[in-house]
């Protein structure tokens, strides 16, 4: 669960230094798939001559073509900075040679399979290290990297296929691209490459197809890899937001915030999140706002807000616990801060004089103060 406190100083403290960075620092592409074999390498090589016949110097500092013809084609007419070799079990392997990269300083290199582990005698033991001093050199980069080798999807991934990857990225090489392109291809498609002897040679695609490669996990791993594509781009939104000091919602998506308390009406907001949510196909989000009146709040409330926040996690949702001295400020703020544009309240049953006296409920707080944002009212019903 995740804790939000207003204002978020690290996300202050990031736009500072996000601005000040990119002054000097080369500016990172990364093409994003969901497995071998999506046509990563080929369309990273595809945008490399586009670039190059718009004037700009570009060289390979690593491709693998993995022997398929149509990548190994993609090469020609590109300058390539020869590979290091090093000795590494008795074996000779080759490297991206990242000096010689850094004294040629092109406008922009190649660097695939992001992921790699560098042989035990480079400067850095991981390739995305190599990249990370190309950008701080002032070098744009173009890179390849599946959904499966950021550190934070390490554990769905083994839930999803039963598959240990051993070779990570940390996810904030993904944060701080400038560009994501998902190269996206339907399962059915890549199983048919994998067939054809286009993905890995027959021996290997037919053990492939047994465990990885299999349409489930194939569908699944599509599907994260194009949510934490656009998560990417909705980070950037609201970075955007604030710079410009603009007002949310902006309705560049739909996003729900459901809003539930102590009350035993919570597991029906949370419910009906969940069907808004399929009917829209949108992120929904149900947060819990705290404030110094729920210090004294019995144990029995406590365990009601925590079975409902378990329940929305099962149903799907992100999960957030707000902290104010209002229910309704937090909760707008919240949203305003996230680009939330439908939120889902309760409305319990109380006389008018109850809710006269404490200056209306906080349903009617939030419908004062909402502007742009829709807001769905759950009435509490009598028995």
């Amino acid at each position: 669960m995740k804790e939000i406190h207003r204002p978020d100083p690290d996300e202050l403290l990031a736009q500072m230094h996000d601005d000040e960075v990119q002054k000097f620092r080369g500016k990172l592409k990364i093409f994003l798939g969901y497995a071998a074999g999506v046509g990563k390498t080929y369309a990273m090589l595809e945008a490399a001559h586009q670039r190059k016949a718009q004037g700009v110097d570009v060289v390979v500092g690593y491709v693998e073509t993995h022997g398929r013809k149509e990548t190994e084609t993609m090469l020609a007419g590109l300058e390539v900075i020869p590979r290091r070799e090093g000795n590494y079990r008795g074996s000779t392997l080759v490297e991206m040679d990242l000096d010689e990269v850094l004294k040629r300083h092109p406008q922009l290199v190649l660097v695939d399979e992001l992921a790699h582990s560098n042989i035990p005698e480079s400067r850095h033991p991981k390739r995305f290290q190599d990249v990370e001093e190309l950008l701080l050199a002032g070098v744009d980069v173009y890179t390849t990297v599946n959904i499966q080798h950021f550190e934070s999807m390490n554990d769905v991934v083994r839930q999803i296929t039963n598959v240990t990857v051993r070779e990570t990225v940390p996810d904030r090489i993904i944060d701080e691209a400038s560009e994501i392109e998902v190269i996206d291809l339907p399962p059915d498609e890549l199983i048919q490459r994998l067939r054809e002897g286009k993905v890995y040679i027959p021996d290997q695609a037919a053990r492939a197809m047994d465990k990885f490669f299999r349409k489930g996990n194939l569908t699944a791993l599509r599907e994260i890899s194009l949510r934490r594509a656009a998560e990417r781009v909705d980070y950037q939104m609201r970075s955007y937001m604030r710079a410009e000091s603009i007002s949310g919602p902006w309705p560049a998506g739909e996003r729900i915030l459901v809003c539930i308390s102590s009350h035993p009406l919570g597991e029906r907001l949370i419910r009906a999140g969940r069907r808004l949510s399929d009917d829209l196909n949108a992120e929904w989000i149900v947060a819990f706002a705290e404030t110094p009146g729920h210090i004294h709040m019995p144990a029995e409330n406590r365990e009601r807000i925590l079975y409902n926040l378990n329940l929305a996690e099962q149903l799907g949702a992100r999960i957030e616990k707000l902290y104010g001295t209002s229910v309704a400020e937090t909760v707008l703020e919240y949203a305003r801060q996230n680009n939330v544009t439908k939120i889902i309240a309760g409305k319990p049953l109380r006389p008018r004089w109850f809710e006269f006296l404490r200056g209306g409920s906080v349903v009617d707080q939030i419908i004062r103060q909402s502007g742009t944002i829709d807001i769905y009212v759950i009435s509490e019903t009598s028995d």
